[in-house]
């Protein structure tokens, strides 16, 4: 049976699929310079963030990342040596690690968030109702 065939998708929905591409490119390049400024990869603040909400498992980490857990260990290793995170016993099962941040780590990733101006800056510009229509349109699109 033949595949139905799919309609094109009309210009306003590519224009806004464009336009979310160059929002989210240059997201990623603030994120990277305001990493830059604590001495960090993009992937080490990513994780430093998530780690800075809660601790988790290097398994939970790499799902996250979307990444090896491999990978994820030697993150976690870098930000280790640095003093920004830690190894702990898993309190639901002592067998299990978590990395969590430490106090230094939980200051730089606050930082991270602070530095990042093009997240901050545009969104001043909008009133409350517009943040919060904004913000409700991003969760229903992530959501789905």
């Amino acid at each position: 049976m033949p595949t139905p065939h799919k309609t094109r998708p009309d210009p306003l929905t590519m224009e806004v699929v464009e336009l979310i591409g160059d929002v989210v490119a240059r997201f990623y390049s603030d994120y990277e310079d305001a990493a830059a400024e604590h001495a960090l990869t993009g992937a080490q603040a990513r994780l430093l963030s998530l780690l800075s909400l809660e601790p988790l498992p290097m398994r939970k980490l790499a799902q996250k990342l979307k990444c090896e857990p491999s990978n994820v260990t030697g993150i976690v290793d870098r930000l280790e040596a640095r003093g920004l995170v830690e190894r702990r016993p898993d309190p639901a099962d002592r067998r299990v690690k978590v990395a969590a941040a430490t106090e230094e780590g939980v200051r730089v990733a606050r930082s991270l968030r602070e530095g990042l101006r093009f997240a901050r800056e545009p969104l001043t510009g909008l009133s409350q109702g517009e943040r919060e229509s904004l913000r409700d349109l991003l969760k229903r699109m992530r959501d789905a």
